[in-house]
Formats: structure tokens, C-alpha cells, sequence
């Protein structure tokens, strides 16, 4: 018997055992796959990789037609990004935003699922204030453009932002869009509105630890046991600052006069190594804190505020990028080496997440790091 055989019996045995790990079999959840390094595996091995793994929703900050072509006839949706360097050009003739969705889009459809593109990324809390001005007559060519081809239904469009979006942000219910974006932020939520698409953010609990870990709990930021803290205006106990950051976006969201918005979360995640001056950036806390998060995941809840509404949540990252500039941080967000082993040991309460994972990571290397490949598994596509 192959060893990839014995190794699923004894993962549908653990299944079959535990009434816990028949919900980790269902979980679903996203991540981000980033590209920015020179030792990442091919994307026909990812593929493998993320659906032993259950991942059903992958986002991308491209659209790599490698990449995309590798995940045809697969259950994974994608988000996929069009990059800050097109936003100028779409947002003054619409026919380029037509010409890259003909080129990068159609082309995979429907093999692959495309289900969004992400226009941009945290632009608005960047400082180049002209391509704020870009932004939405981008996101509006794009639309404009899948309504022409007939992708509308299909194809969401959004764009995602970093926290420094907001104003004020404590208590939650009192999160507010800073002054100077709002003229900017207004027309956008007026655009998912019309459009029905969602709001997505970039939410790290770990820059608020690491800019002040005097003053902010490190068991507040990482889903484990604390007192918490209780919203003076609605009374709602937060137990975790993930949750506070996603209902103030909410609570912003609200203030423009929008209630029938969701939002989303398109990265979290803690890196497990920094440079001396990044508090908490350790493999322990990386563990714990992606661990409480599929945990979380896992659970299907919302927020305080928004309990019937469960998080959505992509976590970042699939792997380390050696090549990203910046802090050590910036190199150091991946769940796993790009030799599929697993980077991260997950702790409690996730024991039995990291337990398949574990088993399925054992799978994906003796079938492709072991030279053992099969021509047709899943019906994939290798690139």
C-alpha cells in the first residue's frame, strides 16, 4: 500500500475518533500566498498542499497565470490583485481595465475560480496621496468592464485596506474614517453598496502589541484568557483585539451612513521573527496566535457586535518571503517552509488542526518532495 494510503487511513481514523476534528474537516478558510522570494515551491505543489489542507479560498497579489492555471478544476476560489501601478492608467481609460481582465481573467474562467479582484491594496493608508484620488474610478472601470464581458455575477470587485484608515478606533463602537480620507472613503462604501461587494481590511493585532508592549496585553492580543475590556457605550465585552478592530471598522462604516456592508478580514497574522526592536515577534507567539485563529475560524462566530455574522477571515501567510524589503517581520509571516513542512507549531487549543495538518504535511512530502508524482491527482493541472 502507497504511503500516501496508509497515512489518509489514519487521518479518516483520527476523523472518525474525535467529534472535534469532524468540524477541522469541514473548516474552511483562506490564505495568502505571496510570492516575493526565490525558494518557493511550484504552484502546481501548492495546489496539492492547500487542498490537502482544506484551503478553500486562496488570495493573491497578481494575477500569475502560472498560479492560476495550476489550481484549474479545482474547488479554491481566488482573490486576485491588481497592482497600484495600474490605477492611474484604469482610472482614465476604461478600455485598459477591459484589456487586463481580458488577458488575465477570462482566459481561466470558468476552470479556475476567480471570485474578486482586488483593486489596489492599502492605498489609502499609503502616503502617496495622488493615487487616492485613482482609486475609485479604478475600481469603477474594472466593474464597468465585467459588466461589459458578462463576469459581473461572478466577479466581485473591492480593494483592501490597512487600519490607518481609521481616525479613532477605541472604544470600538466609537470608529471613526480619519478626516482627510473621508471624501475619499464615502464615494467607495456608496460603491460596495451598489455593487454588493465587501469592505476588506488588513487587521494585525500584532502593531498595536509591538508599538506599545508596555501598555497592551499580550493574552488581549492573542485570543488567550484576560479580563478584557468593555465598550463604555454599548457595554459589549471584547476578550480579544481582533474583534474590537474588526467592530470599529464597522462602527466607521456605520458613521457614513452604511449598515448593509460586510467586512472582511484580507490579512492577519503574527510574524515568528523580528528585528530587536519588534516586540513579540517569536515562533511561540506565532503559534499561539494562528492557532487561537483557526480556533476562531473554527467556532463560525461573529463579533460583540456583529455575533450572527462570522468572521471571514484570510490568513497571511502561506509561506515566508525571503525577498520582501523592510523589517524582519515583513520575511517572517509563513505557516509553512517552502518545503511544505509546517513552520509554526500550533499550540492548545488547536491540538487537533495541528494534528491533521501535521499528517497532511507528511502526504504532500512523499508524494512530491519524495519524487513520488502522479500524473493525475484531483484532476490538476501542473504548471
Amino acid at each position: 500500500m502507497a504511503a500516501s494510503t496508509v497515512l489518509f487511513t489514519i487521518i479518516l481514523l483520527f476523523l472518525g475518533l474525535s467529534d472535534s476534528s469532524v468540524q477541522v474537516q469541514s473548516l474552511s478558510f483562506g490564505i495568502n500566498y505571496g510570492q516575493i522570494a526565490n525558494n518557493l515551491p511550484s504552484p502546481s505543489r501548492v495546489a496539492v498542499l492547500l487542498q490537502s489542507l482544506n484551503v478553500s479560498r486562496v488570495k493573491l497579489y497578481d494575477a500569475d497565470p502560472n498560479v492560476l492555471q495550476a489550481f484549474a478544476n479545482s474547488e479554491v476560489d481566488f482573490i486576485i490583485g491588481l497592482g497600484n501601478e495600474y490605477l492611474q492608467s484604469m482610472s482614465t481609460d476604461p478600455l485598459k481595465a477591459q484589456s487586463w481582465i481580458q488577458q488575465h481573467v477570462q482566459p481561466h474562467l470558468p476552470q479556475t475560480k476567480i471570485t474578486c479582484i482586488n483593486v489596489g491594496n492599502e492605498v489609502l493608508g499609503g502616503t502617496d496621496t495622488q493615487l487616492w484620488s485613482y482609486l475609485l474610478p479604478a475600481m469603477q472601470s474594472v466593474y464597468r468592464a465585467l459588466v461589459n464581458l458578462g463576469l459581473s455575477k461572478q466577479v466581485a470587485v473591492t480593494t483592501a485596506h490597512s487600519l490607518t484608515i481609521l481616525g479613532n478606533s477605541y472604544p470600538p463602537s466609537s470608529g471613526s474614517f480619519r478626516q482627510d480620507l473621508a471624501q475619499y472613503i464615502q464615494p467607495i462604501l456608496s460603491f460596495h453598496s451598489q455593487v454588493n461587494s465587501p469592505f476588506l481590511i488588513n487587521a494585525y493585532p500584532y502593531f498595536a502589541y509591538k508599538d506599545n508592549p508596555g501598555e497592551v496585553s499580550i493574552e488581549y492580543v492573542l485570543f488567550q484568557p484576560n479580563s478584557g475590556m468593555v465598550d463604555s457605550v454599548t457595554n459589549l465585552h471584547y476578550d480579544n483585539m481582533l474583534d474590537a478592530q474588526i467592530d470599529a471598522v464597522y462602527s466607521a462604516i456605520k458613521v457614513m451612513g452604511h449598515s448593509d456592508i460586510e467586512v472582511r478580514i484580507s490579512e492577519t497574522g503574527w510574524p515568528s521573527k523580528g528585528d530587536a526592536n519588534e516586540a513579540g515577534a517569536t515562533p511561540e507567539n506565532a503559534g499561539i496566535y494562528n492557532g487561537n485563529l483557526m480556533r476562531k475560524i473554527e467556532e463560525k462566530k461573529g463579533t460583540p457586535a456583529k455575533t450572527q455574522v462570522p468572521i471571514d477571515i484570510y490568513v497571511f501567510a502561506l509561506f515566508n518571503e525571503d525577498l520582501k524589503p523592510g523589517p524582519a517581520s515583513e520575511r517572517n509571516y509563513g505557516l509553512y517552509y517552502p518545503n511544505g513542512h509546517i513552520h509554526l507549531q500550533f499550540s492548545e487549543p488547536s491540538h487537533c488542526v495541528h494534528i491533521i495538518m501535521c499528517l497532511l504535511e507528511l502526504i504532500y512530502s512523499v508524494n512530491f518532495l519524495g519524487g513520488v508524482r502522479h500524473a493525475d491527482r484531483s484532476n490538476m493541472k501542473n504548471s
